[in-house]
């Protein structure tokens, strides 16, 4: 993904080269220098275009995928506090199980606490479910529409190329 400004640096040079070899040519010569000059400028700017694309869709996708994980990461971590929540309910059962008090008031918090983290489980699970198929589901998306963005461009450049070979074809 990092070549196309690469080729985008070595059109600009190649452009300058034959700009400065058309000024020390014979007219004839210099025209068509020139124009082959104007078709290495102006598929620089394309390629200095893909490559912009490229950089955003990918930076976009990563961008998707970074907030959907933090959510996941979210979800994850409210399990686990409900997890202690828990596990502090089941150790306060032991403590008015052992000094025979507040059994009943224990044993309530006990099963709340046990309620809430099986129903927080069972949304985490369906969430990851769900953040999988989505993640594939975007992937696969922001490819298709990267490689369909690189289809317009080289098509684009297809067509500067055919007219530029018009254009120097008319100049011999």
């Amino acid at each position: 993904m990092y070549v196309l400004p690469e080729v985008a640096d070595a059109h600009i040079k190649l452009s300058s080269c034959v700009t400065q070899l058309a000024t020390r040519e014979a007219q004839h010569t210099e025209r068509f220098l020139s124009r082959a000059a104007d078709t290495f400028d102006k598929c620089r700017k394309i390629e200095g275009r893909m490559a912009s694309d490229q950089d955003l869709k990918l930076a976009d996708t990563l961008r998707y995928y970074m907030r959907d994980t933090h959510a996941a990461k979210a979800v994850l971590v409210r399990r686990l506090r409900c997890l202690a929540a828990y596990e502090a309910a089941n150790r306060n059962l032991e403590r008015a199980r052992a000094k025979n008090k507040d059994v009943h008031a224990a044993e309530q918090a006990q099963a709340d606490a046990c309620a809430r983290f099986e129903q927080l489980s069972a949304r985490a699970r369906e969430e990851l479910i769900d953040f999988r198929t989505r993640r594939v589901a975007a992937f696969k998306k922001s490819l298709i529409d990267l490689a369909e963005l690189e289809i317009k461009h080289a098509r684009a450049q297809q067509e500067l190329f055919r007219k530029s070979l018009q254009v120097l074809r008319e100049c011999q």
